[in-house]
């Protein structure tokens, strides 16, 4: 792609963000959704594949549809109160057309066929970008309107997002798709607690943005998409994949790594919410991901291909490791000992 034009698309992207996540008139929160919706659409589908023409025409339609539901639920509102002001979200109708626009627009069940179809047909660097900046202006819209949305809803649409992410990822070999379903999953932990502590969905979210950008970061480096020939990458950075498997057991929740903490403070919220219940529930729906996350880490770093055909090892690259992708490894593997501190400024 020409840089010029990539330079404009990812200004877009940023401009649509930032207008989004900075108003509170729907119409202006409609029109940077918009802007974000037109700028992602040629970085996916710019290898010109027929999958990536594909997965740009899916996602097209859905986010349109799901920014038609956005504007009709905030008329809606303005026409039974007079407001246009995104806190001020108080019909009950408006408040469940949008939540099921914003259930679109992040790939929440079951509105979440869109998502691993469109990330399969994206590049790694687009599809990072799909999963975390892309992500932020819906759920921005949630913890604005998070008092007037109704709990039992949300819970619902949580319990079955972890459930379903967990379920469909297990027989997937294509790693772009298991992200997606890992995407999927996570955002039911988001969508749980957004109602009780609207600030635990923000810290889950950036926490999760981290551990994403490192394994996509170290994907890209070592050009691996799936399964296969992540088993054969370990020869071209030993290094960067023995990281990749704790970025892996981190996205996945493990305790001693950064991914437990946002768990923990999620579990313990709901339980002081009086909703124990839900918190057994989705904290068991999330060893289904975990097994998927284990089989991704086994192939990493742990075995070698389990067949007797013969496989082309690659190249040891002396090309030195990427700064960012150092900082985000050290950030998403030891960040759990200053949780306090991370509590105290959140």
């Amino acid at each position: 792609m020409n840089p010029q034009a990539a330079l404009i698309f990812i200004a877009s992207l940023m401009l649509g963000t930032t207008i989004t996540i900075s108003s509170n008139h729907w119409i202006m929160a409609w029109t940077g959704l918009e802007i974000n919706t037109l700028a992602i659409l040629p970085l996916i589908s710019k290898s010109h594949h027929p999958r990536a023409i594909e997965a740009a025409t899916k996602y097209f339609l859905t986010q349109a549809a799901a920014s038609a539901l956005v504007l009709f639920s905030s008329m809606t509102n303005a026409w039974y109160t007079g407001q246009w002001d995104i806190t001020q979200l108080t019909h009950p109708t408006s408040c469940l057309i949008l939540t099921s626009a914003i259930a679109m627009k992040l790939g929440l069940v079951p509105f979440h066929f869109w998502f691993p179809e469109v990330l399969q047909g994206s590049p790694l660097t687009t599809g990072l970008i799909l999963s975390t900046i892309m992500k932020l202006p819906p759920i921005t819209l949630l913890y604005m309107t998070s008092p007037s949305l109704n709990p039992a809803l949300l819970t619902t649409l949580a319990i079955l997002s972890t459930a379903l992410g967990g379920w469909m990822g297990l027989n997937q070999t294509q790693i772009r798709k298991i992200l997606a379903f890992s995407s999927i999953s996570h955002l039911g932990w988001m969508a749980i607690i957004i109602v009780y502590n609207p600030k635990l969905t923000l810290l889950n979210f950036y926490l999760y943005a981290v551990m994403t950008a490192t394994i996509f970061l170290t994907l890209n480096t070592t050009k691996v998409l799936k399964l296969s020939t992540l088993m054969t990458a370990w020869t071209k950075a030993p290094s960067l994949n023995t990281m990749l498997l704790l970025a892996l057991l981190s996205l996945a929740g493990l305790p001693p790594l950064t991914g437990f903490l946002p768990k923990w403070l999620i579990i313990q919220e709901l339980t002081k919410q009086d909703m124990a219940l839900a918190a057994t529930i989705i904290s068991l729906l999330s060893l289904l991901s975990l097994f998927f996350y284990l089989r991704l880490a086994y192939c990493t770093a742990i075995t070698l291909p389990p067949h007797t055909t013969n496989h082309m090892k690659q190249w040891r690259t002396n090309k030195p490791t990427n700064v960012t992708i150092a900082i985000l490894t050290t950030i998403t593997v030891m960040l759990l000992p200053i949780a306090p501190m991370i509590l105290t400024i959140v």
